[in-house]
């Protein structure tokens, strides 16, 4: 994702590091989300360990999309295979995924928040940042109506981080869970998140966590004694210059208040391997009908197309062809997925399957030159 337009306090001058001081930053983040809903559609669910994810059936192949609380006390966690989540804890309730009720209740909740600042960074389905540095009220008194307001909107709880940046506003939002409101000043880094495990940081991810760990790095504060040439010499210039600057609580970034997408992509995961081409040319070809018809909803045109398999034994692919002219015509994306699809071998079975379109924009925007794929 890029985005497009960019709301910042900073001025190019002597003032910009007391200007970026005195910002403050909510992260707003609803606790268990999905779970949560589906307990309030099911009050007699409430105590429970709930698991949401796939079509609600742990035998079959899917991943964790929710827990609540109670489930996350053995170990569950999003993303993790339903199979695996049923192992850790039998005796817990799956239920299917309701993208369309979440949505429903999501968009009440940004629609409560807007209310609060003009100033909006939309997170993700269930979270979402605001810059209430213009606000005349204090920072507590914003968070606390906040919470309040959804909780007789949605009847769910949040909790809010408050930092004067984003970074320490989404650890702060962390730290006391559920239904929490946490105040975290820059001058309190070094006693407050530093002993914390550095997988609390943003931008460290398991992989990160476990080059980190073989270091002898644990903390937060471990990894702020690091030196920058150490840490860019790890992890490269972009990632290492970041995970420096975290470390100790600093984070210059905007609230990003609109974002155009830079692809549309959508796949399938089968209940059973598949062998056999037919079936999955037909997927395909549904795959590219839906893209098609998302870009033309949403006014995108877009140049290069990707076709993903996945195969039983994990392995995945991809094969890529750029056309020569940015499109939304399904049948130009079709001809040129089905010429990646053909380049695929057939030997091993596929358990996945997806189409993506990339290099999107606008129709009237113009574009920079490429040559297409031969």
């Amino acid at each position: 994702m890029r985005p497009v337009h960019e709301h910042s306090h900073c001025r190019f001058s002597a003032e910009t590091a007391f200007v970026f001081r005195m910002r403050r930053i909510l992260h707003v983040d609803m606790d268990a989300f999905f779970a949560a809903i589906e307990v309030l559609r099911r009050p007699e669910l409430a105590g429970l360990p709930l698991v949401v994810g796939g079509r609600g059936d742990p035998h079959e192949r899917g991943v964790v999309s929710a827990a609540s609380y109670e489930a996350r006390k053995y170990g569950i966690r999003s993303a993790m295979p339903l199979r695996t989540a049923l192992r850790l804890c039998p005796h817990a309730v799956f239920l299917a995924v309701d993208y369309e009720e979440y949505s429903r209740v999501s968009a009440v909740i940004k629609g409560l928040l807007s209310k609060f600042s003009p100033i909006i960074e939309d997170a993700g389905i269930d979270e979402a940042y605001l810059d209430i540095s213009e606000s005349e009220l204090p920072s507590e008194a914003v968070a606390s109506a906040i919470k309040q307001e959804i909780r007789q909107a949605t009847g769910l709880t949040c909790s809010i981080g408050i930092a004067p940046n984003k970074l320490l506003a989404k650890i702060a939002s962390d730290l006391d869970k559920p239904d929490g409101l946490t105040v975290v000043e820059q001058a309190e880094v070094e006693k407050r998140i530093w002993p914390l495990p550095a997988r609390m940081l943003p931008g460290v991810g398991p992989k990160t966590e476990a080059r980190l760990k073989r270091l002898g790095i644990h903390t937060v504060g471990a990894l702020a004694e690091q030196p920058l040439e150490k840490l860019v010499e790890l992890f490269g210039p972009a990632h290492g210059g970041w995970l420096y600057e975290a470390a100790r609580g600093r984070d210059e970034r905007p609230l990003v208040t609109h974002w155009e997408p830079r692809s549309m992509g959508h796949e399938t995961t089968f209940q059973r391997d598949v062998s056999d081409w037919q079936p999955l040319a037909r997927i395909l070809g549904r795959l590219v009908r839906g893209i098609a018809t998302q870009m033309r909803q949403e006014g995108y045109v877009g140049r290069t197309v990707t076709v993903k398999v996945r195969y039983a034994d994990f392995e995945t692919h991809t094969h890529e062809k750029t056309l020569e002219e940015p499109t939304d015509d399904a049948d130009a994306i079709r001809g040129a997925a089905f010429e990646c699809f053909a380049r695929f071998g057939m030997e091993k079975a596929v358990r996945l399957i997806g189409v993506r379109v990339g290099d999107l924009r606008k129709p009237a925007e113009p574009t920079t030159a490429r040559p297409p794929a031969s």
